[in-house]
């Protein structure tokens, strides 16, 4: 599966620098260019990871990182032009997850950037999501409602996983699919609704009335944080 970076740079000379070095291994690679900009991108879209420079023309980096954390367990690696370690300190503090220091070498760049997604999904496949009375085990790939097991396909599993580590984040159907695109699909292909309707079958306690996976009309799905 293609990680998915979201780099928040406003000197576009070098963002466009890191997108095209990073499409050369394999990461697909979207860039802002204000820190506004990038927290309605990664809101609408949700991404792996972050690039997210410090010193931004609109907004101050930290404010980014603030906000966009208040909404998801985002994997953030902050860039600065400043060297003060005070800096780096509060971008850690605040929720980054690594810390560069410009002018880098783009390999600097790459290796801590696939650290720190190593770290995501070593911590996804050994962690098991829980919302209220539901259960996610990634590694087991089960689904326990009220501590009993609820039955999902594979693409299903996935498909709910993928909600719930993005939970309390809108997710286009479009983004959804390019998160799944590399997982076995049924026999025939279906749309993401009629699965998200076998979904909530599964686990709604109404599936009428969802109030685990909730839809945003014109946008996509969310995954409520808050559950019984």
């Amino acid at each position: 599966m293609t990680d998915r970076i979201l780099l928040i740079e406003d000197d576009k000379r070098l963002a466009e620098m890191v997108k095209n070095y990073l499409g050369e291994f394999g990461f697909s690679v979207t860039a802002a260019h204000s820190g506004s900009a990038g927290i309605a991108l990664y809101r609408r879209e949700g991404f792996d990871a972050l690039i997210l420079d410090l010193m931004l023309p609109d907004m101050d980096g930290l404010e980014v990182c603030r906000q966009i954390r208040a909404d998801a367990q985002a994997r953030i690696l902050m860039l600065t032009a400043r060297g003060d370690a005070m800096d780096r300190i509060i971008g850690l503090e605040m929720g980054a997850d690594d810390y560069l220091a410009k002018p880098f070498e783009p390999r600097e760049l790459l290796a801590r950037l696939r650290s720190i997604l190593r770290r995501a999904k070593s911590e996804q496949t050994s962690q098991v999501l829980r919302f209220g009375r539901l259960e996610i085990d990634a590694a087991a790939r089960q689904v326990r409602l009220d501590g009993e097991a609820r039955n999902l396909t594979s693409y299903q599993f996935a498909l709910l996983l993928a909600l719930a580590q993005h939970a309390g984040r809108v997710m286009s159907r479009e983004a959804l699919m390019d998160l799944l695109k590399n997982e076995r699909l049924e026999a025939f292909d279906r749309s993401i609704d009629v699965h998200i309707s076998r979904i909530r079958a599964a686990i709604e306690d109404d599936p009428k009335r969802p109030r685990r996976v909730i839809t945003v009309r014109g946008a996509g799905y969310v995954f409520a944080k808050a559950q019984e």
